[in-house]
């Protein structure tokens, strides 16, 4: 598949911040870079929208991390973390950032899914066959999908440079 990028194309960027944010923790010890992220994902490109998918607690100790998304130009749409009765808790964004995203493609010329969840394979191929437009995807190979990596256009390796994504890195 030819993977075309210029500087008119217009962009979405749907980010899974659960998704990046255990990765980076998991693998690295370390923080997401958003900002570095967000430049390479849209990679010179006209960017219509940066989204990122975020999950509240009880303690509202996010505010600063939602400022310092919204500094970088991204956007968020923020949800309670869910706990039931037995201590189970459960955020999950993926219905949306799919809805969200087919609903911005007559748009968009790309959509860059920040996210190496498998479960996301079926939006790309969705917006692909259906919306005629190049999916991309971003995330940290080390914890990427395979079906998801050869599902997409073009794959950004975050692991490739992780001093460039990461931050608190040790």
């Amino acid at each position: 598949m030819t993977v075309i990028k210029h500087k008119e194309q217009r962009v979405g960027v749907f980010i899974d911040t659960q998704n990046l944010y255990h990765s980076a923790r998991n693998l690295y010890q370390a923080r997401v870079n958003f900002g570095a992220v967000l430049k390479d994902a849209v990679a010179g490109r006209k960017l219509v929208r940066a989204v990122a998918y975020v999950i509240t607690t009880e303690a509202g100790d996010e505010k600063n991390f939602f400022e310092a998304l919204a500094k970088q130009g991204i956007e968020t749409k923020t949800k309670d973390l869910q706990i039931f009765a037995g201590g189970a808790k459960k955020a999950d964004w993926d219905v949306g950032i799919a809805v969200d995203a087919i609903t911005m493609a007559p748009k968009l010329d790309t959509v860059v899914l920040v996210s190496g969840d498998g479960d996301f394979v079926p939006l790309i191929e969705y917006l692909r066959v259906h919306s005629g437009i190049q999916a991309e995807v971003a995330s940290f190979g080390k914890s990427t999908s395979g079906k998801l990596r050869e599902a997409t256009a073009d794959f950004l390796d975050l692991s490739a440079f992780p001093r460039k994504y990461l931050m608190g890195m040790k």
